[in-house]
């Protein structure tokens, strides 16, 4: 007899192509899509489910054994009863984001050492600067520091590009005295640092502030937990060089954005780039809008245009593991919160 059919229920809005894909890793598996809504009824046999915000109760789907989100921070779902079940396993996306948002804090670096900012006002002002090779001087990028919170794909992809352009990096993470990446991490091939070779120095995260004082950019990359909000406060804002500037990728909260307003407008640190907020979107009396040494984005470092089919990808191979009875890349550790 053959073995018994997986019933997979993908509640995201997947072109058809993609949906082949999925349904050709096995023919064990009978993948339906069910978008924007999944019938009541579906949940009784789904064995695994795709999704991004659509969640069974746990007495509603017995037999879903996983879980893969959309997303690689996992802390929105975490609210769900369902994610909470100890014989589901929840995996998530992390690893396709590395690539574009690495790039994305390569684009800050080089706009705040190239002085983007000053640049764009003397524009709307239509001014020409005369001082203008004292205002807009960069400094060499092989003389300056990069410093990364939290050494996950994004972290060891950031650090594969500062390294490659001469920069030194430094890099914090939970467990500082084991560099490498673990196993399951979803490290796309030829990217990232997976032995965690480059960084000169790996601290443990308590001691960001220690790292902070040696950078002229603090990267966050950390995910959201109850140890890592408002990770940077003011005492670490304090211990950064006025001129060092500040991008966060993470999540809004890991910031105390508060402490971040009074140092960025008594210029105690030279600046930040946010692409978070812990209120987004961020209200129009937020003072961040109005400061000169800010570059703000609406939460979209990670975006891209094929980014549909970089998560179908993680979800496929994901696919085989787990018909293989194999451990599944990205999982959820409820114990850290991610």
């Amino acid at each position: 007899m053959g073995e018994d059919k997986i019933n997979v229920v993908v509640a995201m809005d997947f072109s058809d192509e993609i949906m082949e894909t999925i349904r050709n890793v096995s023919p064990r598996l009978n993948v339906i899509k069910h978008f924007p809504d999944v019938p009541a009824s579906i949940w009784a046999t789904t064995e695994v489910l795709y999704t991004t915000r659509t969640f069974p109760e746990p007495e509603d789907a017995p037999m879903l054994r996983w879980i893969q989100l959309h997303s690689a921070g996992m802390e929105r779902a975490l609210q769900y009863r369902i994610v909470q079940a100890e014989d589901v396993t929840v995996t998530s996306t992390s690893g396709i984001h590395a690539t574009q948002i690495a790039n994305y804090c390569l684009m800050m670096m080089l706009a705040f050492n190239y002085k983007l900012p000053k640049m764009l006002n003397f524009q709307r002002e239509s001014t020409w600067a005369d001082n203008r090779y004292e205002i807009f001087v960069p400094t060499d990028l092989q003389h300056q520091t990069v410093g990364i919170a939290g050494y996950g794909s994004i972290g060891r992809e950031l650090a594969r590009i500062a390294d490659h352009l001469g920069m030194t990096v430094l890099a914090s993470k939970r467990n500082a005295k084991n560099p490498a990446a673990a196993p399951t991490d979803y490290i796309p091939e030829g990217h990232g640092d997976a032995e965690g070779v480059i960084p000169e120095r790996i601290y443990p995260g308590e001691a960001i502030g220690t790292m902070a004082s040696d950078c002229d950019y603090l990267v966050i990359t950390t995910p959201l937990t109850e140890n890592t909000r408002h990770m940077v406060n003011e005492r670490v804002l304090d211990m950064m060089k006025d001129t060092a500037v500040l991008i966060n990728i993470a999540r809004g909260a890991v910031v105390d954005e508060k402490a971040l307003i009074t140092a960025l407008s008594q210029e105690k640190i030279g600046g930040a780039a946010l692409d978070v907020f812990e209120e987004e979107p961020l209200p129009s009396t937020s003072p961040l809008w109005q400061m000169d040494n800010v570059i703000i984005s609406p939460h979209v470092s990670g975006m891209v245009d094929n980014y549909h089919e970089k998560a179908a990808e993680v979800f496929r191979v994901n696919l085989d593991r787990y018909l293989e009875k194999r451990p599944l890349y990205n999982q959820l550790n409820r114990e850290v919160g991610y």
